[in-house]
């Protein structure tokens, strides 16, 4: 078989081998499943189905091993030749205990089965996967229960499972399990089956009271086998009695189950499908249960006497069940009479069905020498089989599947040979219900099976009937509705009359349920070939705990299982193919990291590299803040047509959307714009080149942003990133991009710096755990103000004097004394050149991280002047980048809270003001000694470009003193303002730089919660501010 199997899948691929190679994933698929037969192997499995009603009855969980897994309880005389033939080969039942000794020591805490048994179907290991359906294991007989219980009461399923795990072997995994109300369905399979079952969805669907609840409907399973075959299990309770209304009820339920079952997207290697299927869409189905179809047109107490004939063989004379059944056939009126199921009363060709006992010798006369023929047991007009076939006509299944009610769409079964399935008394083998109400024995129980193949048959068939239909109407509308009106027309055809025979499913025959369908090749949805065979279908009439007898078939199933390695190979293969016929066509391009466009690194090596490819990304290697670094990039169309390409953006959390982070700028050479701001000007930024051209491209990174230098200093940020180059038509190109971050003293706060050692920030250590920037490990404190302010300070002291003495004996070298803020005020400096300005502020910041002179890091030839206004520039950058500031947001808090309770009562005495402020910020030792050292600096710059002697502050004192007295006066005489009182002016350039040097130092001293929305209440703040930095000035005017 599983040869033929793989000659059908070669010749089913052959309409794949032409398939275009283009990149879509419905190409690729086909071209892998074009080659399916080098990733598919041929398995062989058994399935085994079984389906119990255990009637809510207590010790039927007992049961379970013996008859659903090792395969006994079958009883040989009433299970039909084909088994009763295997049963005397194999000798299972040689020694097996009579009915009743069996029924005579049945107990509700001990397994039913007859002891001797040694199994007949096949069970154990022997099957790969094992599919139970239960019904009503809770008795629920009202809406109440069914609410108070399903939902709450788990011990059904926990009762049920272990007694199934406990009877198969060990090693089998339960794949699914469901409760509906009294429904469950378990699904277990061997160690080697399960790791090739995927896809597991389960549904329930309930059709009970109100349409929905769940004490009728059914639990459905999908699977999908070796990631070819999709398999379905349906488990179904349906409407039970023997009305008309209850039939039609019956089929409502199978047709609300069929319409509300929608399984999950199956997934196929990690790829889920668009759409959900149902039933229907699989390869095999079966749908077992009590589907509670009775016996029409038959008096029940006639079907319970004659089958009853046939059971009171197994038990031996003068027992209590055999007294039973004699006595019931006994207390018959007449013989027992089987019409056809059309027939409404007696005719010549109805065939009476009696016992062996009353049939006479004489009836010979009318039949054929035996010694012509092999008699077939089973046309024995008093064999078990002929009393089964008399009726199964009138089994209400077969007659909605030809009516096409329900189960009509290739729905089919097995071969019936054993006895009805219901309605027994609990703990009887073979005595019909002798109740009351004597119900009539029916097959209740089920097992259906159908294949993808049978429901395309009936589909197919569906088709040509309504084309039929259509051809009809058509003809009488035309008038031709008498074919012999037309001499043109050869026959008359009427879809009604002369249809196609109904298939063996939908019309009941006797002689075509033996038909071996080994032969029949089923081609699967995913296009292989399949077969099933159906080995086993009986009941276990000597399982005793029940009123219903369970219920068993063994299928077995040959498919095609993919080999995940080998399936992997070839998907690795076709992608190439197809990738390399198609990158033919396609735009595609190179890109070359060139050499560093940088100059040697400030006391290091070259940063110059070789050229590189794209893979290997951009390094810029140690970037420091401030240090500008380029790379350039040659991007090269190596293909066969024009290409269009441009660098894209990527998303980000701000949701600000940029090619490149803030740090790194893009240009094509030739344009003034990187590529960020050409996209937020919407200017074109896609460049088209030829085959063979090329365009080179530089990347510049820059860092200037302190909140970034924080980051980077806490290693809560890092300088990489990839750039996104997008081909059109093409495929994307990704760029790695990376720099090695330098340690800055700039974005700390005071309480890091007292921190670090001697050698500054470069010193630091990444720390011993956990992750985060370079840490002093000792974490001592080193110093009591930070000393690149110690360091800056002493700087700008130094130069302003090396700046005046210049300017005494050198011509070019004289000072802006018309600019009072000089050297701090950027409007002030005489070197403009913001690039220039950068490079020689890299130079005092490298020297500032690495503990070095100061003033050793300019170039020799750079003049005093300019060397001051850099040390100033940096003095600046560094107080402003303390996160926490010389006076905090607390201290300024304090500070502000004493000016506010004041009100009027300020302060103005600058010696009282500095008293007070020292006062407050002796909270903060460090941030105090730091405010000390700047505002001394301060002061002695101010003293040095802007010399008073003592005796000017003394006139000026006395001029002011003077000038209070007149305003008392005119404000007593009521007289006009006097001319005002000359100034000195050294006490004026004084006075001027004091105030331009505390309105340069307020904003980067101070820290506060936030500024005031309201301008004027900023203006207070900044006064407030000012004026305390402008007492410290003031209170060092004696200094000179």
């Amino acid at each position: 078989m599983a040869s033929s199997a793989r000659t059908s899948t070669d010749k089913a691929s052959a309409e794949f081998e032409h398939i275009p190679p283009t990149s879509s994933p419905q190409s690729l698929s086909k071209a892998v499943h074009a080659r399916r037969a080098e990733y598919t192997r041929p398995q062989k499995i058994k399935v085994k189905i079984g389906t119990w009603n255990v009637a809510a009855c207590p010790g039927t969980e007992k049961d379970l091993a013996g008859w659903f897994v090792e395969g006994k309880g079958i009883d040989k005389r009433l299970a039909g030749l084909e088994i009763a033939d295997g049963i005397s080969d194999n000798g299972s039942q040689d020694n097996i205990e009579s009915v009743c000794a069996q029924e005579t020591r049945r107990k509700k805490k001990e397994s039913t089965i007859p002891r001797g048994d040694e199994g007949t179907i096949p069970g154990g290991d022997e099957i790969g996967i094992y599919v139970l359906g239960l019904q009503e294991v809770v008795d629920l007989t009202s809406a109440r229960e069914y609410i108070g219980r399903v939902y709450t009461d788990p011990e059904p399923t926990a009762k049920w499972r272990k007694a199934l795990a406990d009877s198969i072997p060990p090693g089998y995994v339960l794949v699914s399990e469901q409760q509906l109300s009294g429904l469950l369905l378990f699904i277990f399979a061997s160690p080697t089956i399960v790791p090739t079952i995927s896809s597991v969805s389960t549904v329930s669907v309930g059709t009970g009271i109100m349409g929905y609840l769940g004490n009728k409907g059914a639990v459905t399973t999908r699977i999908v086998l070796g990631e070819t075959t999709r398999l379905v299990f349906v488990n179904s309770h349906l409407a039970s009695g023997n009305d008309p209304a209850h039939l039609d009820r019956r089929c409502w339920d199978v047709a609300q189950i069929l319409q509300r079952t929608h399984f999950e997207p199956i997934s196929w290697a990690g790829v889920l499908d668009d759409t959900q299927e149902g039933i229907g869409e699989e390869d095999f189905a079966f749908w077992f249960g009590d589907l509670n179809f009775r016996l029409d047109g038959l008096p029940g107490d006639d079907i319970r006497r004659l089958l009853m004939l046939h059971t009171k063989g197994e038990y031996d004379v003068g027992s209590k069940s055999r007294d039973k059944i004699d006595g019931e056939l006994g207390g018959a009126d007449g013989p027992i009479v089987i019409r056809s199921v059309d027939s409404d009363s007696d005719s010549e060709g109805d065939m009476p069905k009696t016992n062996s006992s009353n049939t006479s010798d004489t009836s010979s006369i009318d039949l054929p020498d035996p010694d012509d023929f092999i008699q077939d047991p089973s046309q024995d007009p008093a064999s078990l089989q002929a009393t089964l076939d008399s009726l199964l006509p009138h089994d209400q299944l077969r007659h909605v599947q030809k009516k096409r009610k329900a189960f009509h769409e290739g729905w089919r079964e097995g071969p019936i040979t054993f006895l009805p399935t219901y309605k027994y008394d609990v703990g009887s083998m073979g005595m019909f219900d002798s109740s009351e109400k004597k119900r009539a024995p029916s097959w209740c129980d089920r097992i259906l099976f159908r294949t993808r193949r049978d429901k395309l048959e009936y589909d197919g068939k569906m088709k040509e009937e309504e084309l039929a239909r259509l051809k009809d109407e058509e003809m009488k509308a035309r008038g031709i509705d008498h074919a012999g009106d037309d001499e043109d027309v050869l026959f008359d055809y009427n879809p009604d009359e002369d249809g196609a025979e109904d298939s063996a499913n939908n019309e009941y025959d006797e002689y075509d349920e033996g038909d071996d369908d080994a032969g029949q090749a089923v081609i699967t949805k995913e296009g292989f070939v399949d077969r099933i065979h159906l080995d086993f279908y009986t009941s276990h009439q000597r399982v005793l705990s029940s009123d219903h007898k369970p219920l068993d078939a063994v299928f077995t199933l040959e498919y095609d299982a993919v080999v995940p390695e080998l399936k992997s190979k070839i998907q690795h293969e076709v992608a190439r193919e197809l990738d390399r016929a198609e990158n033919e066509g396609r735009p595609g391009i190179t890109v070359v990291v060139d050499s560093s466009l940088d100059s040697p690194q400030i006391g290091g090596p070259s940063d110059r590299r070789a050229s590189s490819s794209s893979a290997e990304g951009v390094d810029f290697g140690h970037v420091a803040f401030l240090e500008r670094k380029s790379r350039s990039l040659t991007i090269a169309n190596t293909s066969a047509v024009h290409t269009t390409f441009a660098f894209v953006d990527k998303p980000s959390v701000s949701g600000d959307d940029r090619i490149a982070p803030s740090w790194l700028s893009v240009y094509f050479v030739g344009s003034a714009k990187d590529e960020d701001e050409r996209a937020k000007n919407d200017l074109k930024r896609e460049v088209t080149l030829e085959p063979g051209d090329a365009v080179n491209v530089t990347l510049e990174l820059f860092v200037d942003d302190i909140s970034l230098v924080t980051e980077l200093n806490q290693g809560k940020a890092q300088l990489d990133d990839v750039l996104v180059l997008r081909v059109t038509d093409g495929r994307d190109h990704f760029i790695p991009v990376r720099g090695t971050w330098q340690q800055s003293c700039l974005g700390r706060s005071i309480d890091e710096l007292i921190r670090v050692p001697e050698g500054g920030v470069r010193a630091l250590r990444p720390p011993r755990h956990g992750s985060g920037g370079p840490v002093n490990r000792g974490r001592e404190v080193c110093w009591s103000a930070p000393r690149e302010l110690f360091k800056l300070t002493e700087a700008v002291e130094l130069l302003t004097d090396r700046v005046i003495a210049d300017s005494n004996m050198l011509d070019n070298a004289h000072l802006p004394r018309e600019a009072p803020g000089w050297p701090f005020s950027l409007h002030s400096w005489t070197l403009q050149d913001k690039s220039a300005r950068d490079t020689r502020k890299q130079f005092v910041l490298e020297a500032l991280d690495s503990d070095k002179t100061l003033n050793d890091s300019f170039p020799p030839e750079l003049p005093s002047r300019d060397r001051l206004e850099i040390m100033a520039e940096v003095l600046l950058l560094f107080l402003g980048s303390l996160t926490d500031g010389i006076i905090t947001e607390s201290l300024w808090t304090s500070l502000e809270h004493d000016i506010m309770a004041r009100g009027p009562n300020q302060l103005t005495d600058p010696e009282e003001i500095k008293t007070w402020v020292l006062d407050v910020l002796s909270a903060a030792p460090n941030h105090n000694i730091s405010f000390v050292f700047l505002t001394s600096m301060l002061c002695r710059v101010a003293s040095e470009l802007a010399p008073v002697p003592k005796f000017s502050w003394k006139e000026q004192v006395a001029g002011s003193a003077r000038s209070s007295i007149e305003t008392m006066r005119r404000s007593l005489s009521w007289k006009g303002k006097a001319p005002p009182l000359p100034s000195d002016p050294g006490v004026m350039r004084r006075q001027a730089v004091e105030k331009a040097y505390a309105e340069v130092f307020t904003g980067v001293i101070f820290r506060g919660p936030g500024s005031p929305v309201k301008e004027k209440e900023r203006r207070v703040v900044e006064d407030r501010r000012r004026d305390i930095l402008e007492a410290f000035l003031k209170g060092g005017r004696d200094v000179a």
